[in-house]
C-alpha cells in the first residue's frame, strides 16, 4: 500500500457527520505510518483552524 498524497499538497477534506471541520482546502502536513488496520492516514491543516486534524485517505480528494 502506498500513500496517494504527499506533504505540502492541497486537498479537500470530507469530514464525518457533524465534525465541525472547516470548509475549504487543507494542506497535507505529513503521512502517518500504516497501522494494523491497513488504513492510510495523514495529518492535515486548514489555514482557518489553529490545529491539525487526522484524516483517512478516503476522506481526501485532490484540490
Amino acid at each position: 500500500m502506498n500513500h496517494k498524497f504527499f506533504p505540502g499538497q492541497t486537498v479537500y477534506y470530507t469530514a464525518r457527520m457533524q465534525s465541525g471541520a472547516a470548509q475549504g482546502t487543507y494542506k497535507i502536513v505529513r503521512r502517518l505510518p500504516i497501522e494494523n488496520d491497513d488504513r492510510l492516514s495523514y495529518r492535515i491543516k486548514s489555514a482557518t483552524e489553529p490545529f491539525e486534524r487526522i484524516a483517512e485517505e478516503h476522506q481526501l480528494t485532490r484540490a
